[in-house]
């Protein structure tokens, strides 16, 4: 490496030492804030774990339809062209430029003050754990579907092209060609989905409540111990959720390789 590169790299490896310090410093100011009696007591009481064991079957849940959605919009938004697609582009992202608060109330006046109402009189899901659930796709998908549209906008047309040329459908073309072409992304769409459901704070909080050992995710969790002034535990619930949101992401790292996300 000659000495104009090094220079460059040291600069780059500077600059975002700065960020890297500043994650670091975060998680130790955690660990040292949070003592061990802090783990013991949450782990012992049933509300936070039911908490915890709702936010990761609810983000699996809700990332798992939102990959259903995602997968399909995706390929739709990169492959075809058709009249009011800029417009559909731009919807998709709704939940991505909107205040996720703004979310969580558009879905309460949508199914306790909308014609949707009678609905949710007779399947109850506003203020219950499907309320939860649907708080989280509404937003996950977004950011699945972007990812999904870019990992198809990645891939050539020519695989899919020559199938079709040898005889196959525009569907078995997908399924057979481009589903395990666009296995990494995949895999990278579901995984940033999982993370976003499992953090997702201010939808659920607006559309699911905060009711105890029934729709309180750690997120909200969080928020109301720190409203009560109980920093410790609130503290020790954010290592929680750190400690699992790493466990995750490196063991789908394993699985896709390092550079897939």
């Amino acid at each position: 490496m000659n000495h104009p590169d090094r220079n460059f790299w040291w600069a780059l490896g500077c600059l975002s030492g700065v960020y890297v310090l500043l994650l670091a410093m975060l998680l130790l100011a955690d660990l040292q804030y949070a003592s061990l009696s802090h783990f013991g007591a949450l782990l012992a009481s049933p509300a936070l774990r039911y908490s915890l064991w709702l936010s990761l079957i609810s983000s699996l849940i809700s990332t798992i339809l939102a990959m259903w959605v995602a997968v399909p919009l995706g390929y739709l938004l990169s492959r075809a062209q058709f009249r009011g697609k800029a417009i559909l582009d731009a919807f998709v992202d709704i939940p991505i430029i909107v205040p996720p608060v703004v979310i969580g109330l558009s879905l309460v006046i949508l199914f306790r003050q909308s014609i949707l109402r009678p609905v949710d009189d007779w399947l109850p899901i506003a203020f219950h754990v499907p309320a939860v659930m649907f708080a989280q796709f509404t937003v996950v998908t977004a950011f699945a579907t972007r990812t999904m549209r870019s990992t198809f906008d990645d891939l050539s047309l020519r695989q899919e092209q020559v199938a079709m040329t040898l005889g196959c459908s525009r569907s078995q073309a997908f399924w057979a060609v481009v589903l395990p072409s666009a296995r990494t992304g995949l895999l990278t769409a579901g995984t940033l989905a999982w993370a976003r459901a499992f953090g997702e704070f201010g939808p659920v909080l607006m559309f699911a409540g905060a009711i105890e050992q029934k729709t309180e995710v750690l997120p909200v969790s969080i928020f109301l111990h720190l409203s009560t002034g109980d920093i410790e535990t609130a503290v020790a619930i954010s290592l929680v959720m750190i400690f699992v949101a790493i466990s995750v992401l490196l063991i789908v790292r394993s699985a896709v390789g390092s550079k897939a996300i």
